[in-house]
């Protein structure tokens, strides 16, 4: 198997992809670390779904303040002008179009952009939806950040979802940790590739007619 991107490196290679001046939302979990890479010379105004806008990264070490939290619980620093509202305005904000990128982890995206990544489905698993639909459908671009490989090394671009979808092609871009995919009208363009993989590789690891951006 090539080398692989870490989870930091996942993260920077997002936030390179995020323009000056966007509305982003970052989702729980593995998204998050997005708002740590982002150019301190470029404004991004961040957005969580309990009720913030101007989020910055995340805060030093024995600096952080509980009652300054995201979505997910998790200590944040506000950059100066941050605003804090109503969760309800907040999701308003999702849900009507005001976001123009949403990063998302994911469970499975298939080849049309379906995402998963709420419930796997399981019996005895723990669903999560938070507001990662609203998001789906809601933000004008939803970009998913996760391993493309399973435990088991199974991909997680798949051909269709087997788990409950949380939103039906939505996703417009993949980040891996061995490839960038852009999805668009059922069709999925590799961009990017990092270390030493390869694209006979991608395609016998995902299954799928990738193509490849010249």
């Amino acid at each position: 198997m090539s080398t692989k991107l870490n989870r930091d490196q996942i993260a920077a290679r997002v936030a390179q992809d995020i323009p000056e001046g966007a509305y982003v939302n970052l989702g729980i979990g593995l998204p998050t670390l997005v708002a740590n890479h982002l150019p301190t010379d470029r404004e991004v105004l961040l957005h969580t779904e309990n009720g913030m806008l101007g989020m910055g990264p995340a805060p030093a070490k024995g600096e952080e303040d509980y009652d300054l939290i995201n979505a997910g619980k998790q200590p944040v620093t506000e950059l100066p002008g941050c605003s804090f509202f109503h969760h309800a305005d907040s999701f308003a904000m999702m849900r009507g179009g005001h976001l123009d990128i949403c990063v998302l982890g994911a469970f499975q995206v298939s080849q049309h952009g379906d995402l998963a990544n709420w419930h796997t489905g399981a019996p005895d698993a723990i669903p999560a939806v938070g507001g990662a639909m609203d998001l789906a459908i809601g933000a004008k671009d939803v970009f998913v950040m996760m391993e493309l490989l399973t435990r088991d090394g199974q991909s997680k671009l798949v051909a269709e979802c087997s788990y409950p979808l949380t939103g039906v092609r939505c996703v417009s871009r993949v980040y891996t940790d061995v490839a960038v995919f852009d999805i668009r009208n059922g069709e999925v363009k590799v961009i990017d590739m990092f270390g030493d993989i390869t694209a006979d590789e991608l395609l016998r690891l995902t299954g799928l007619p990738l193509k490849f951006a010249q």
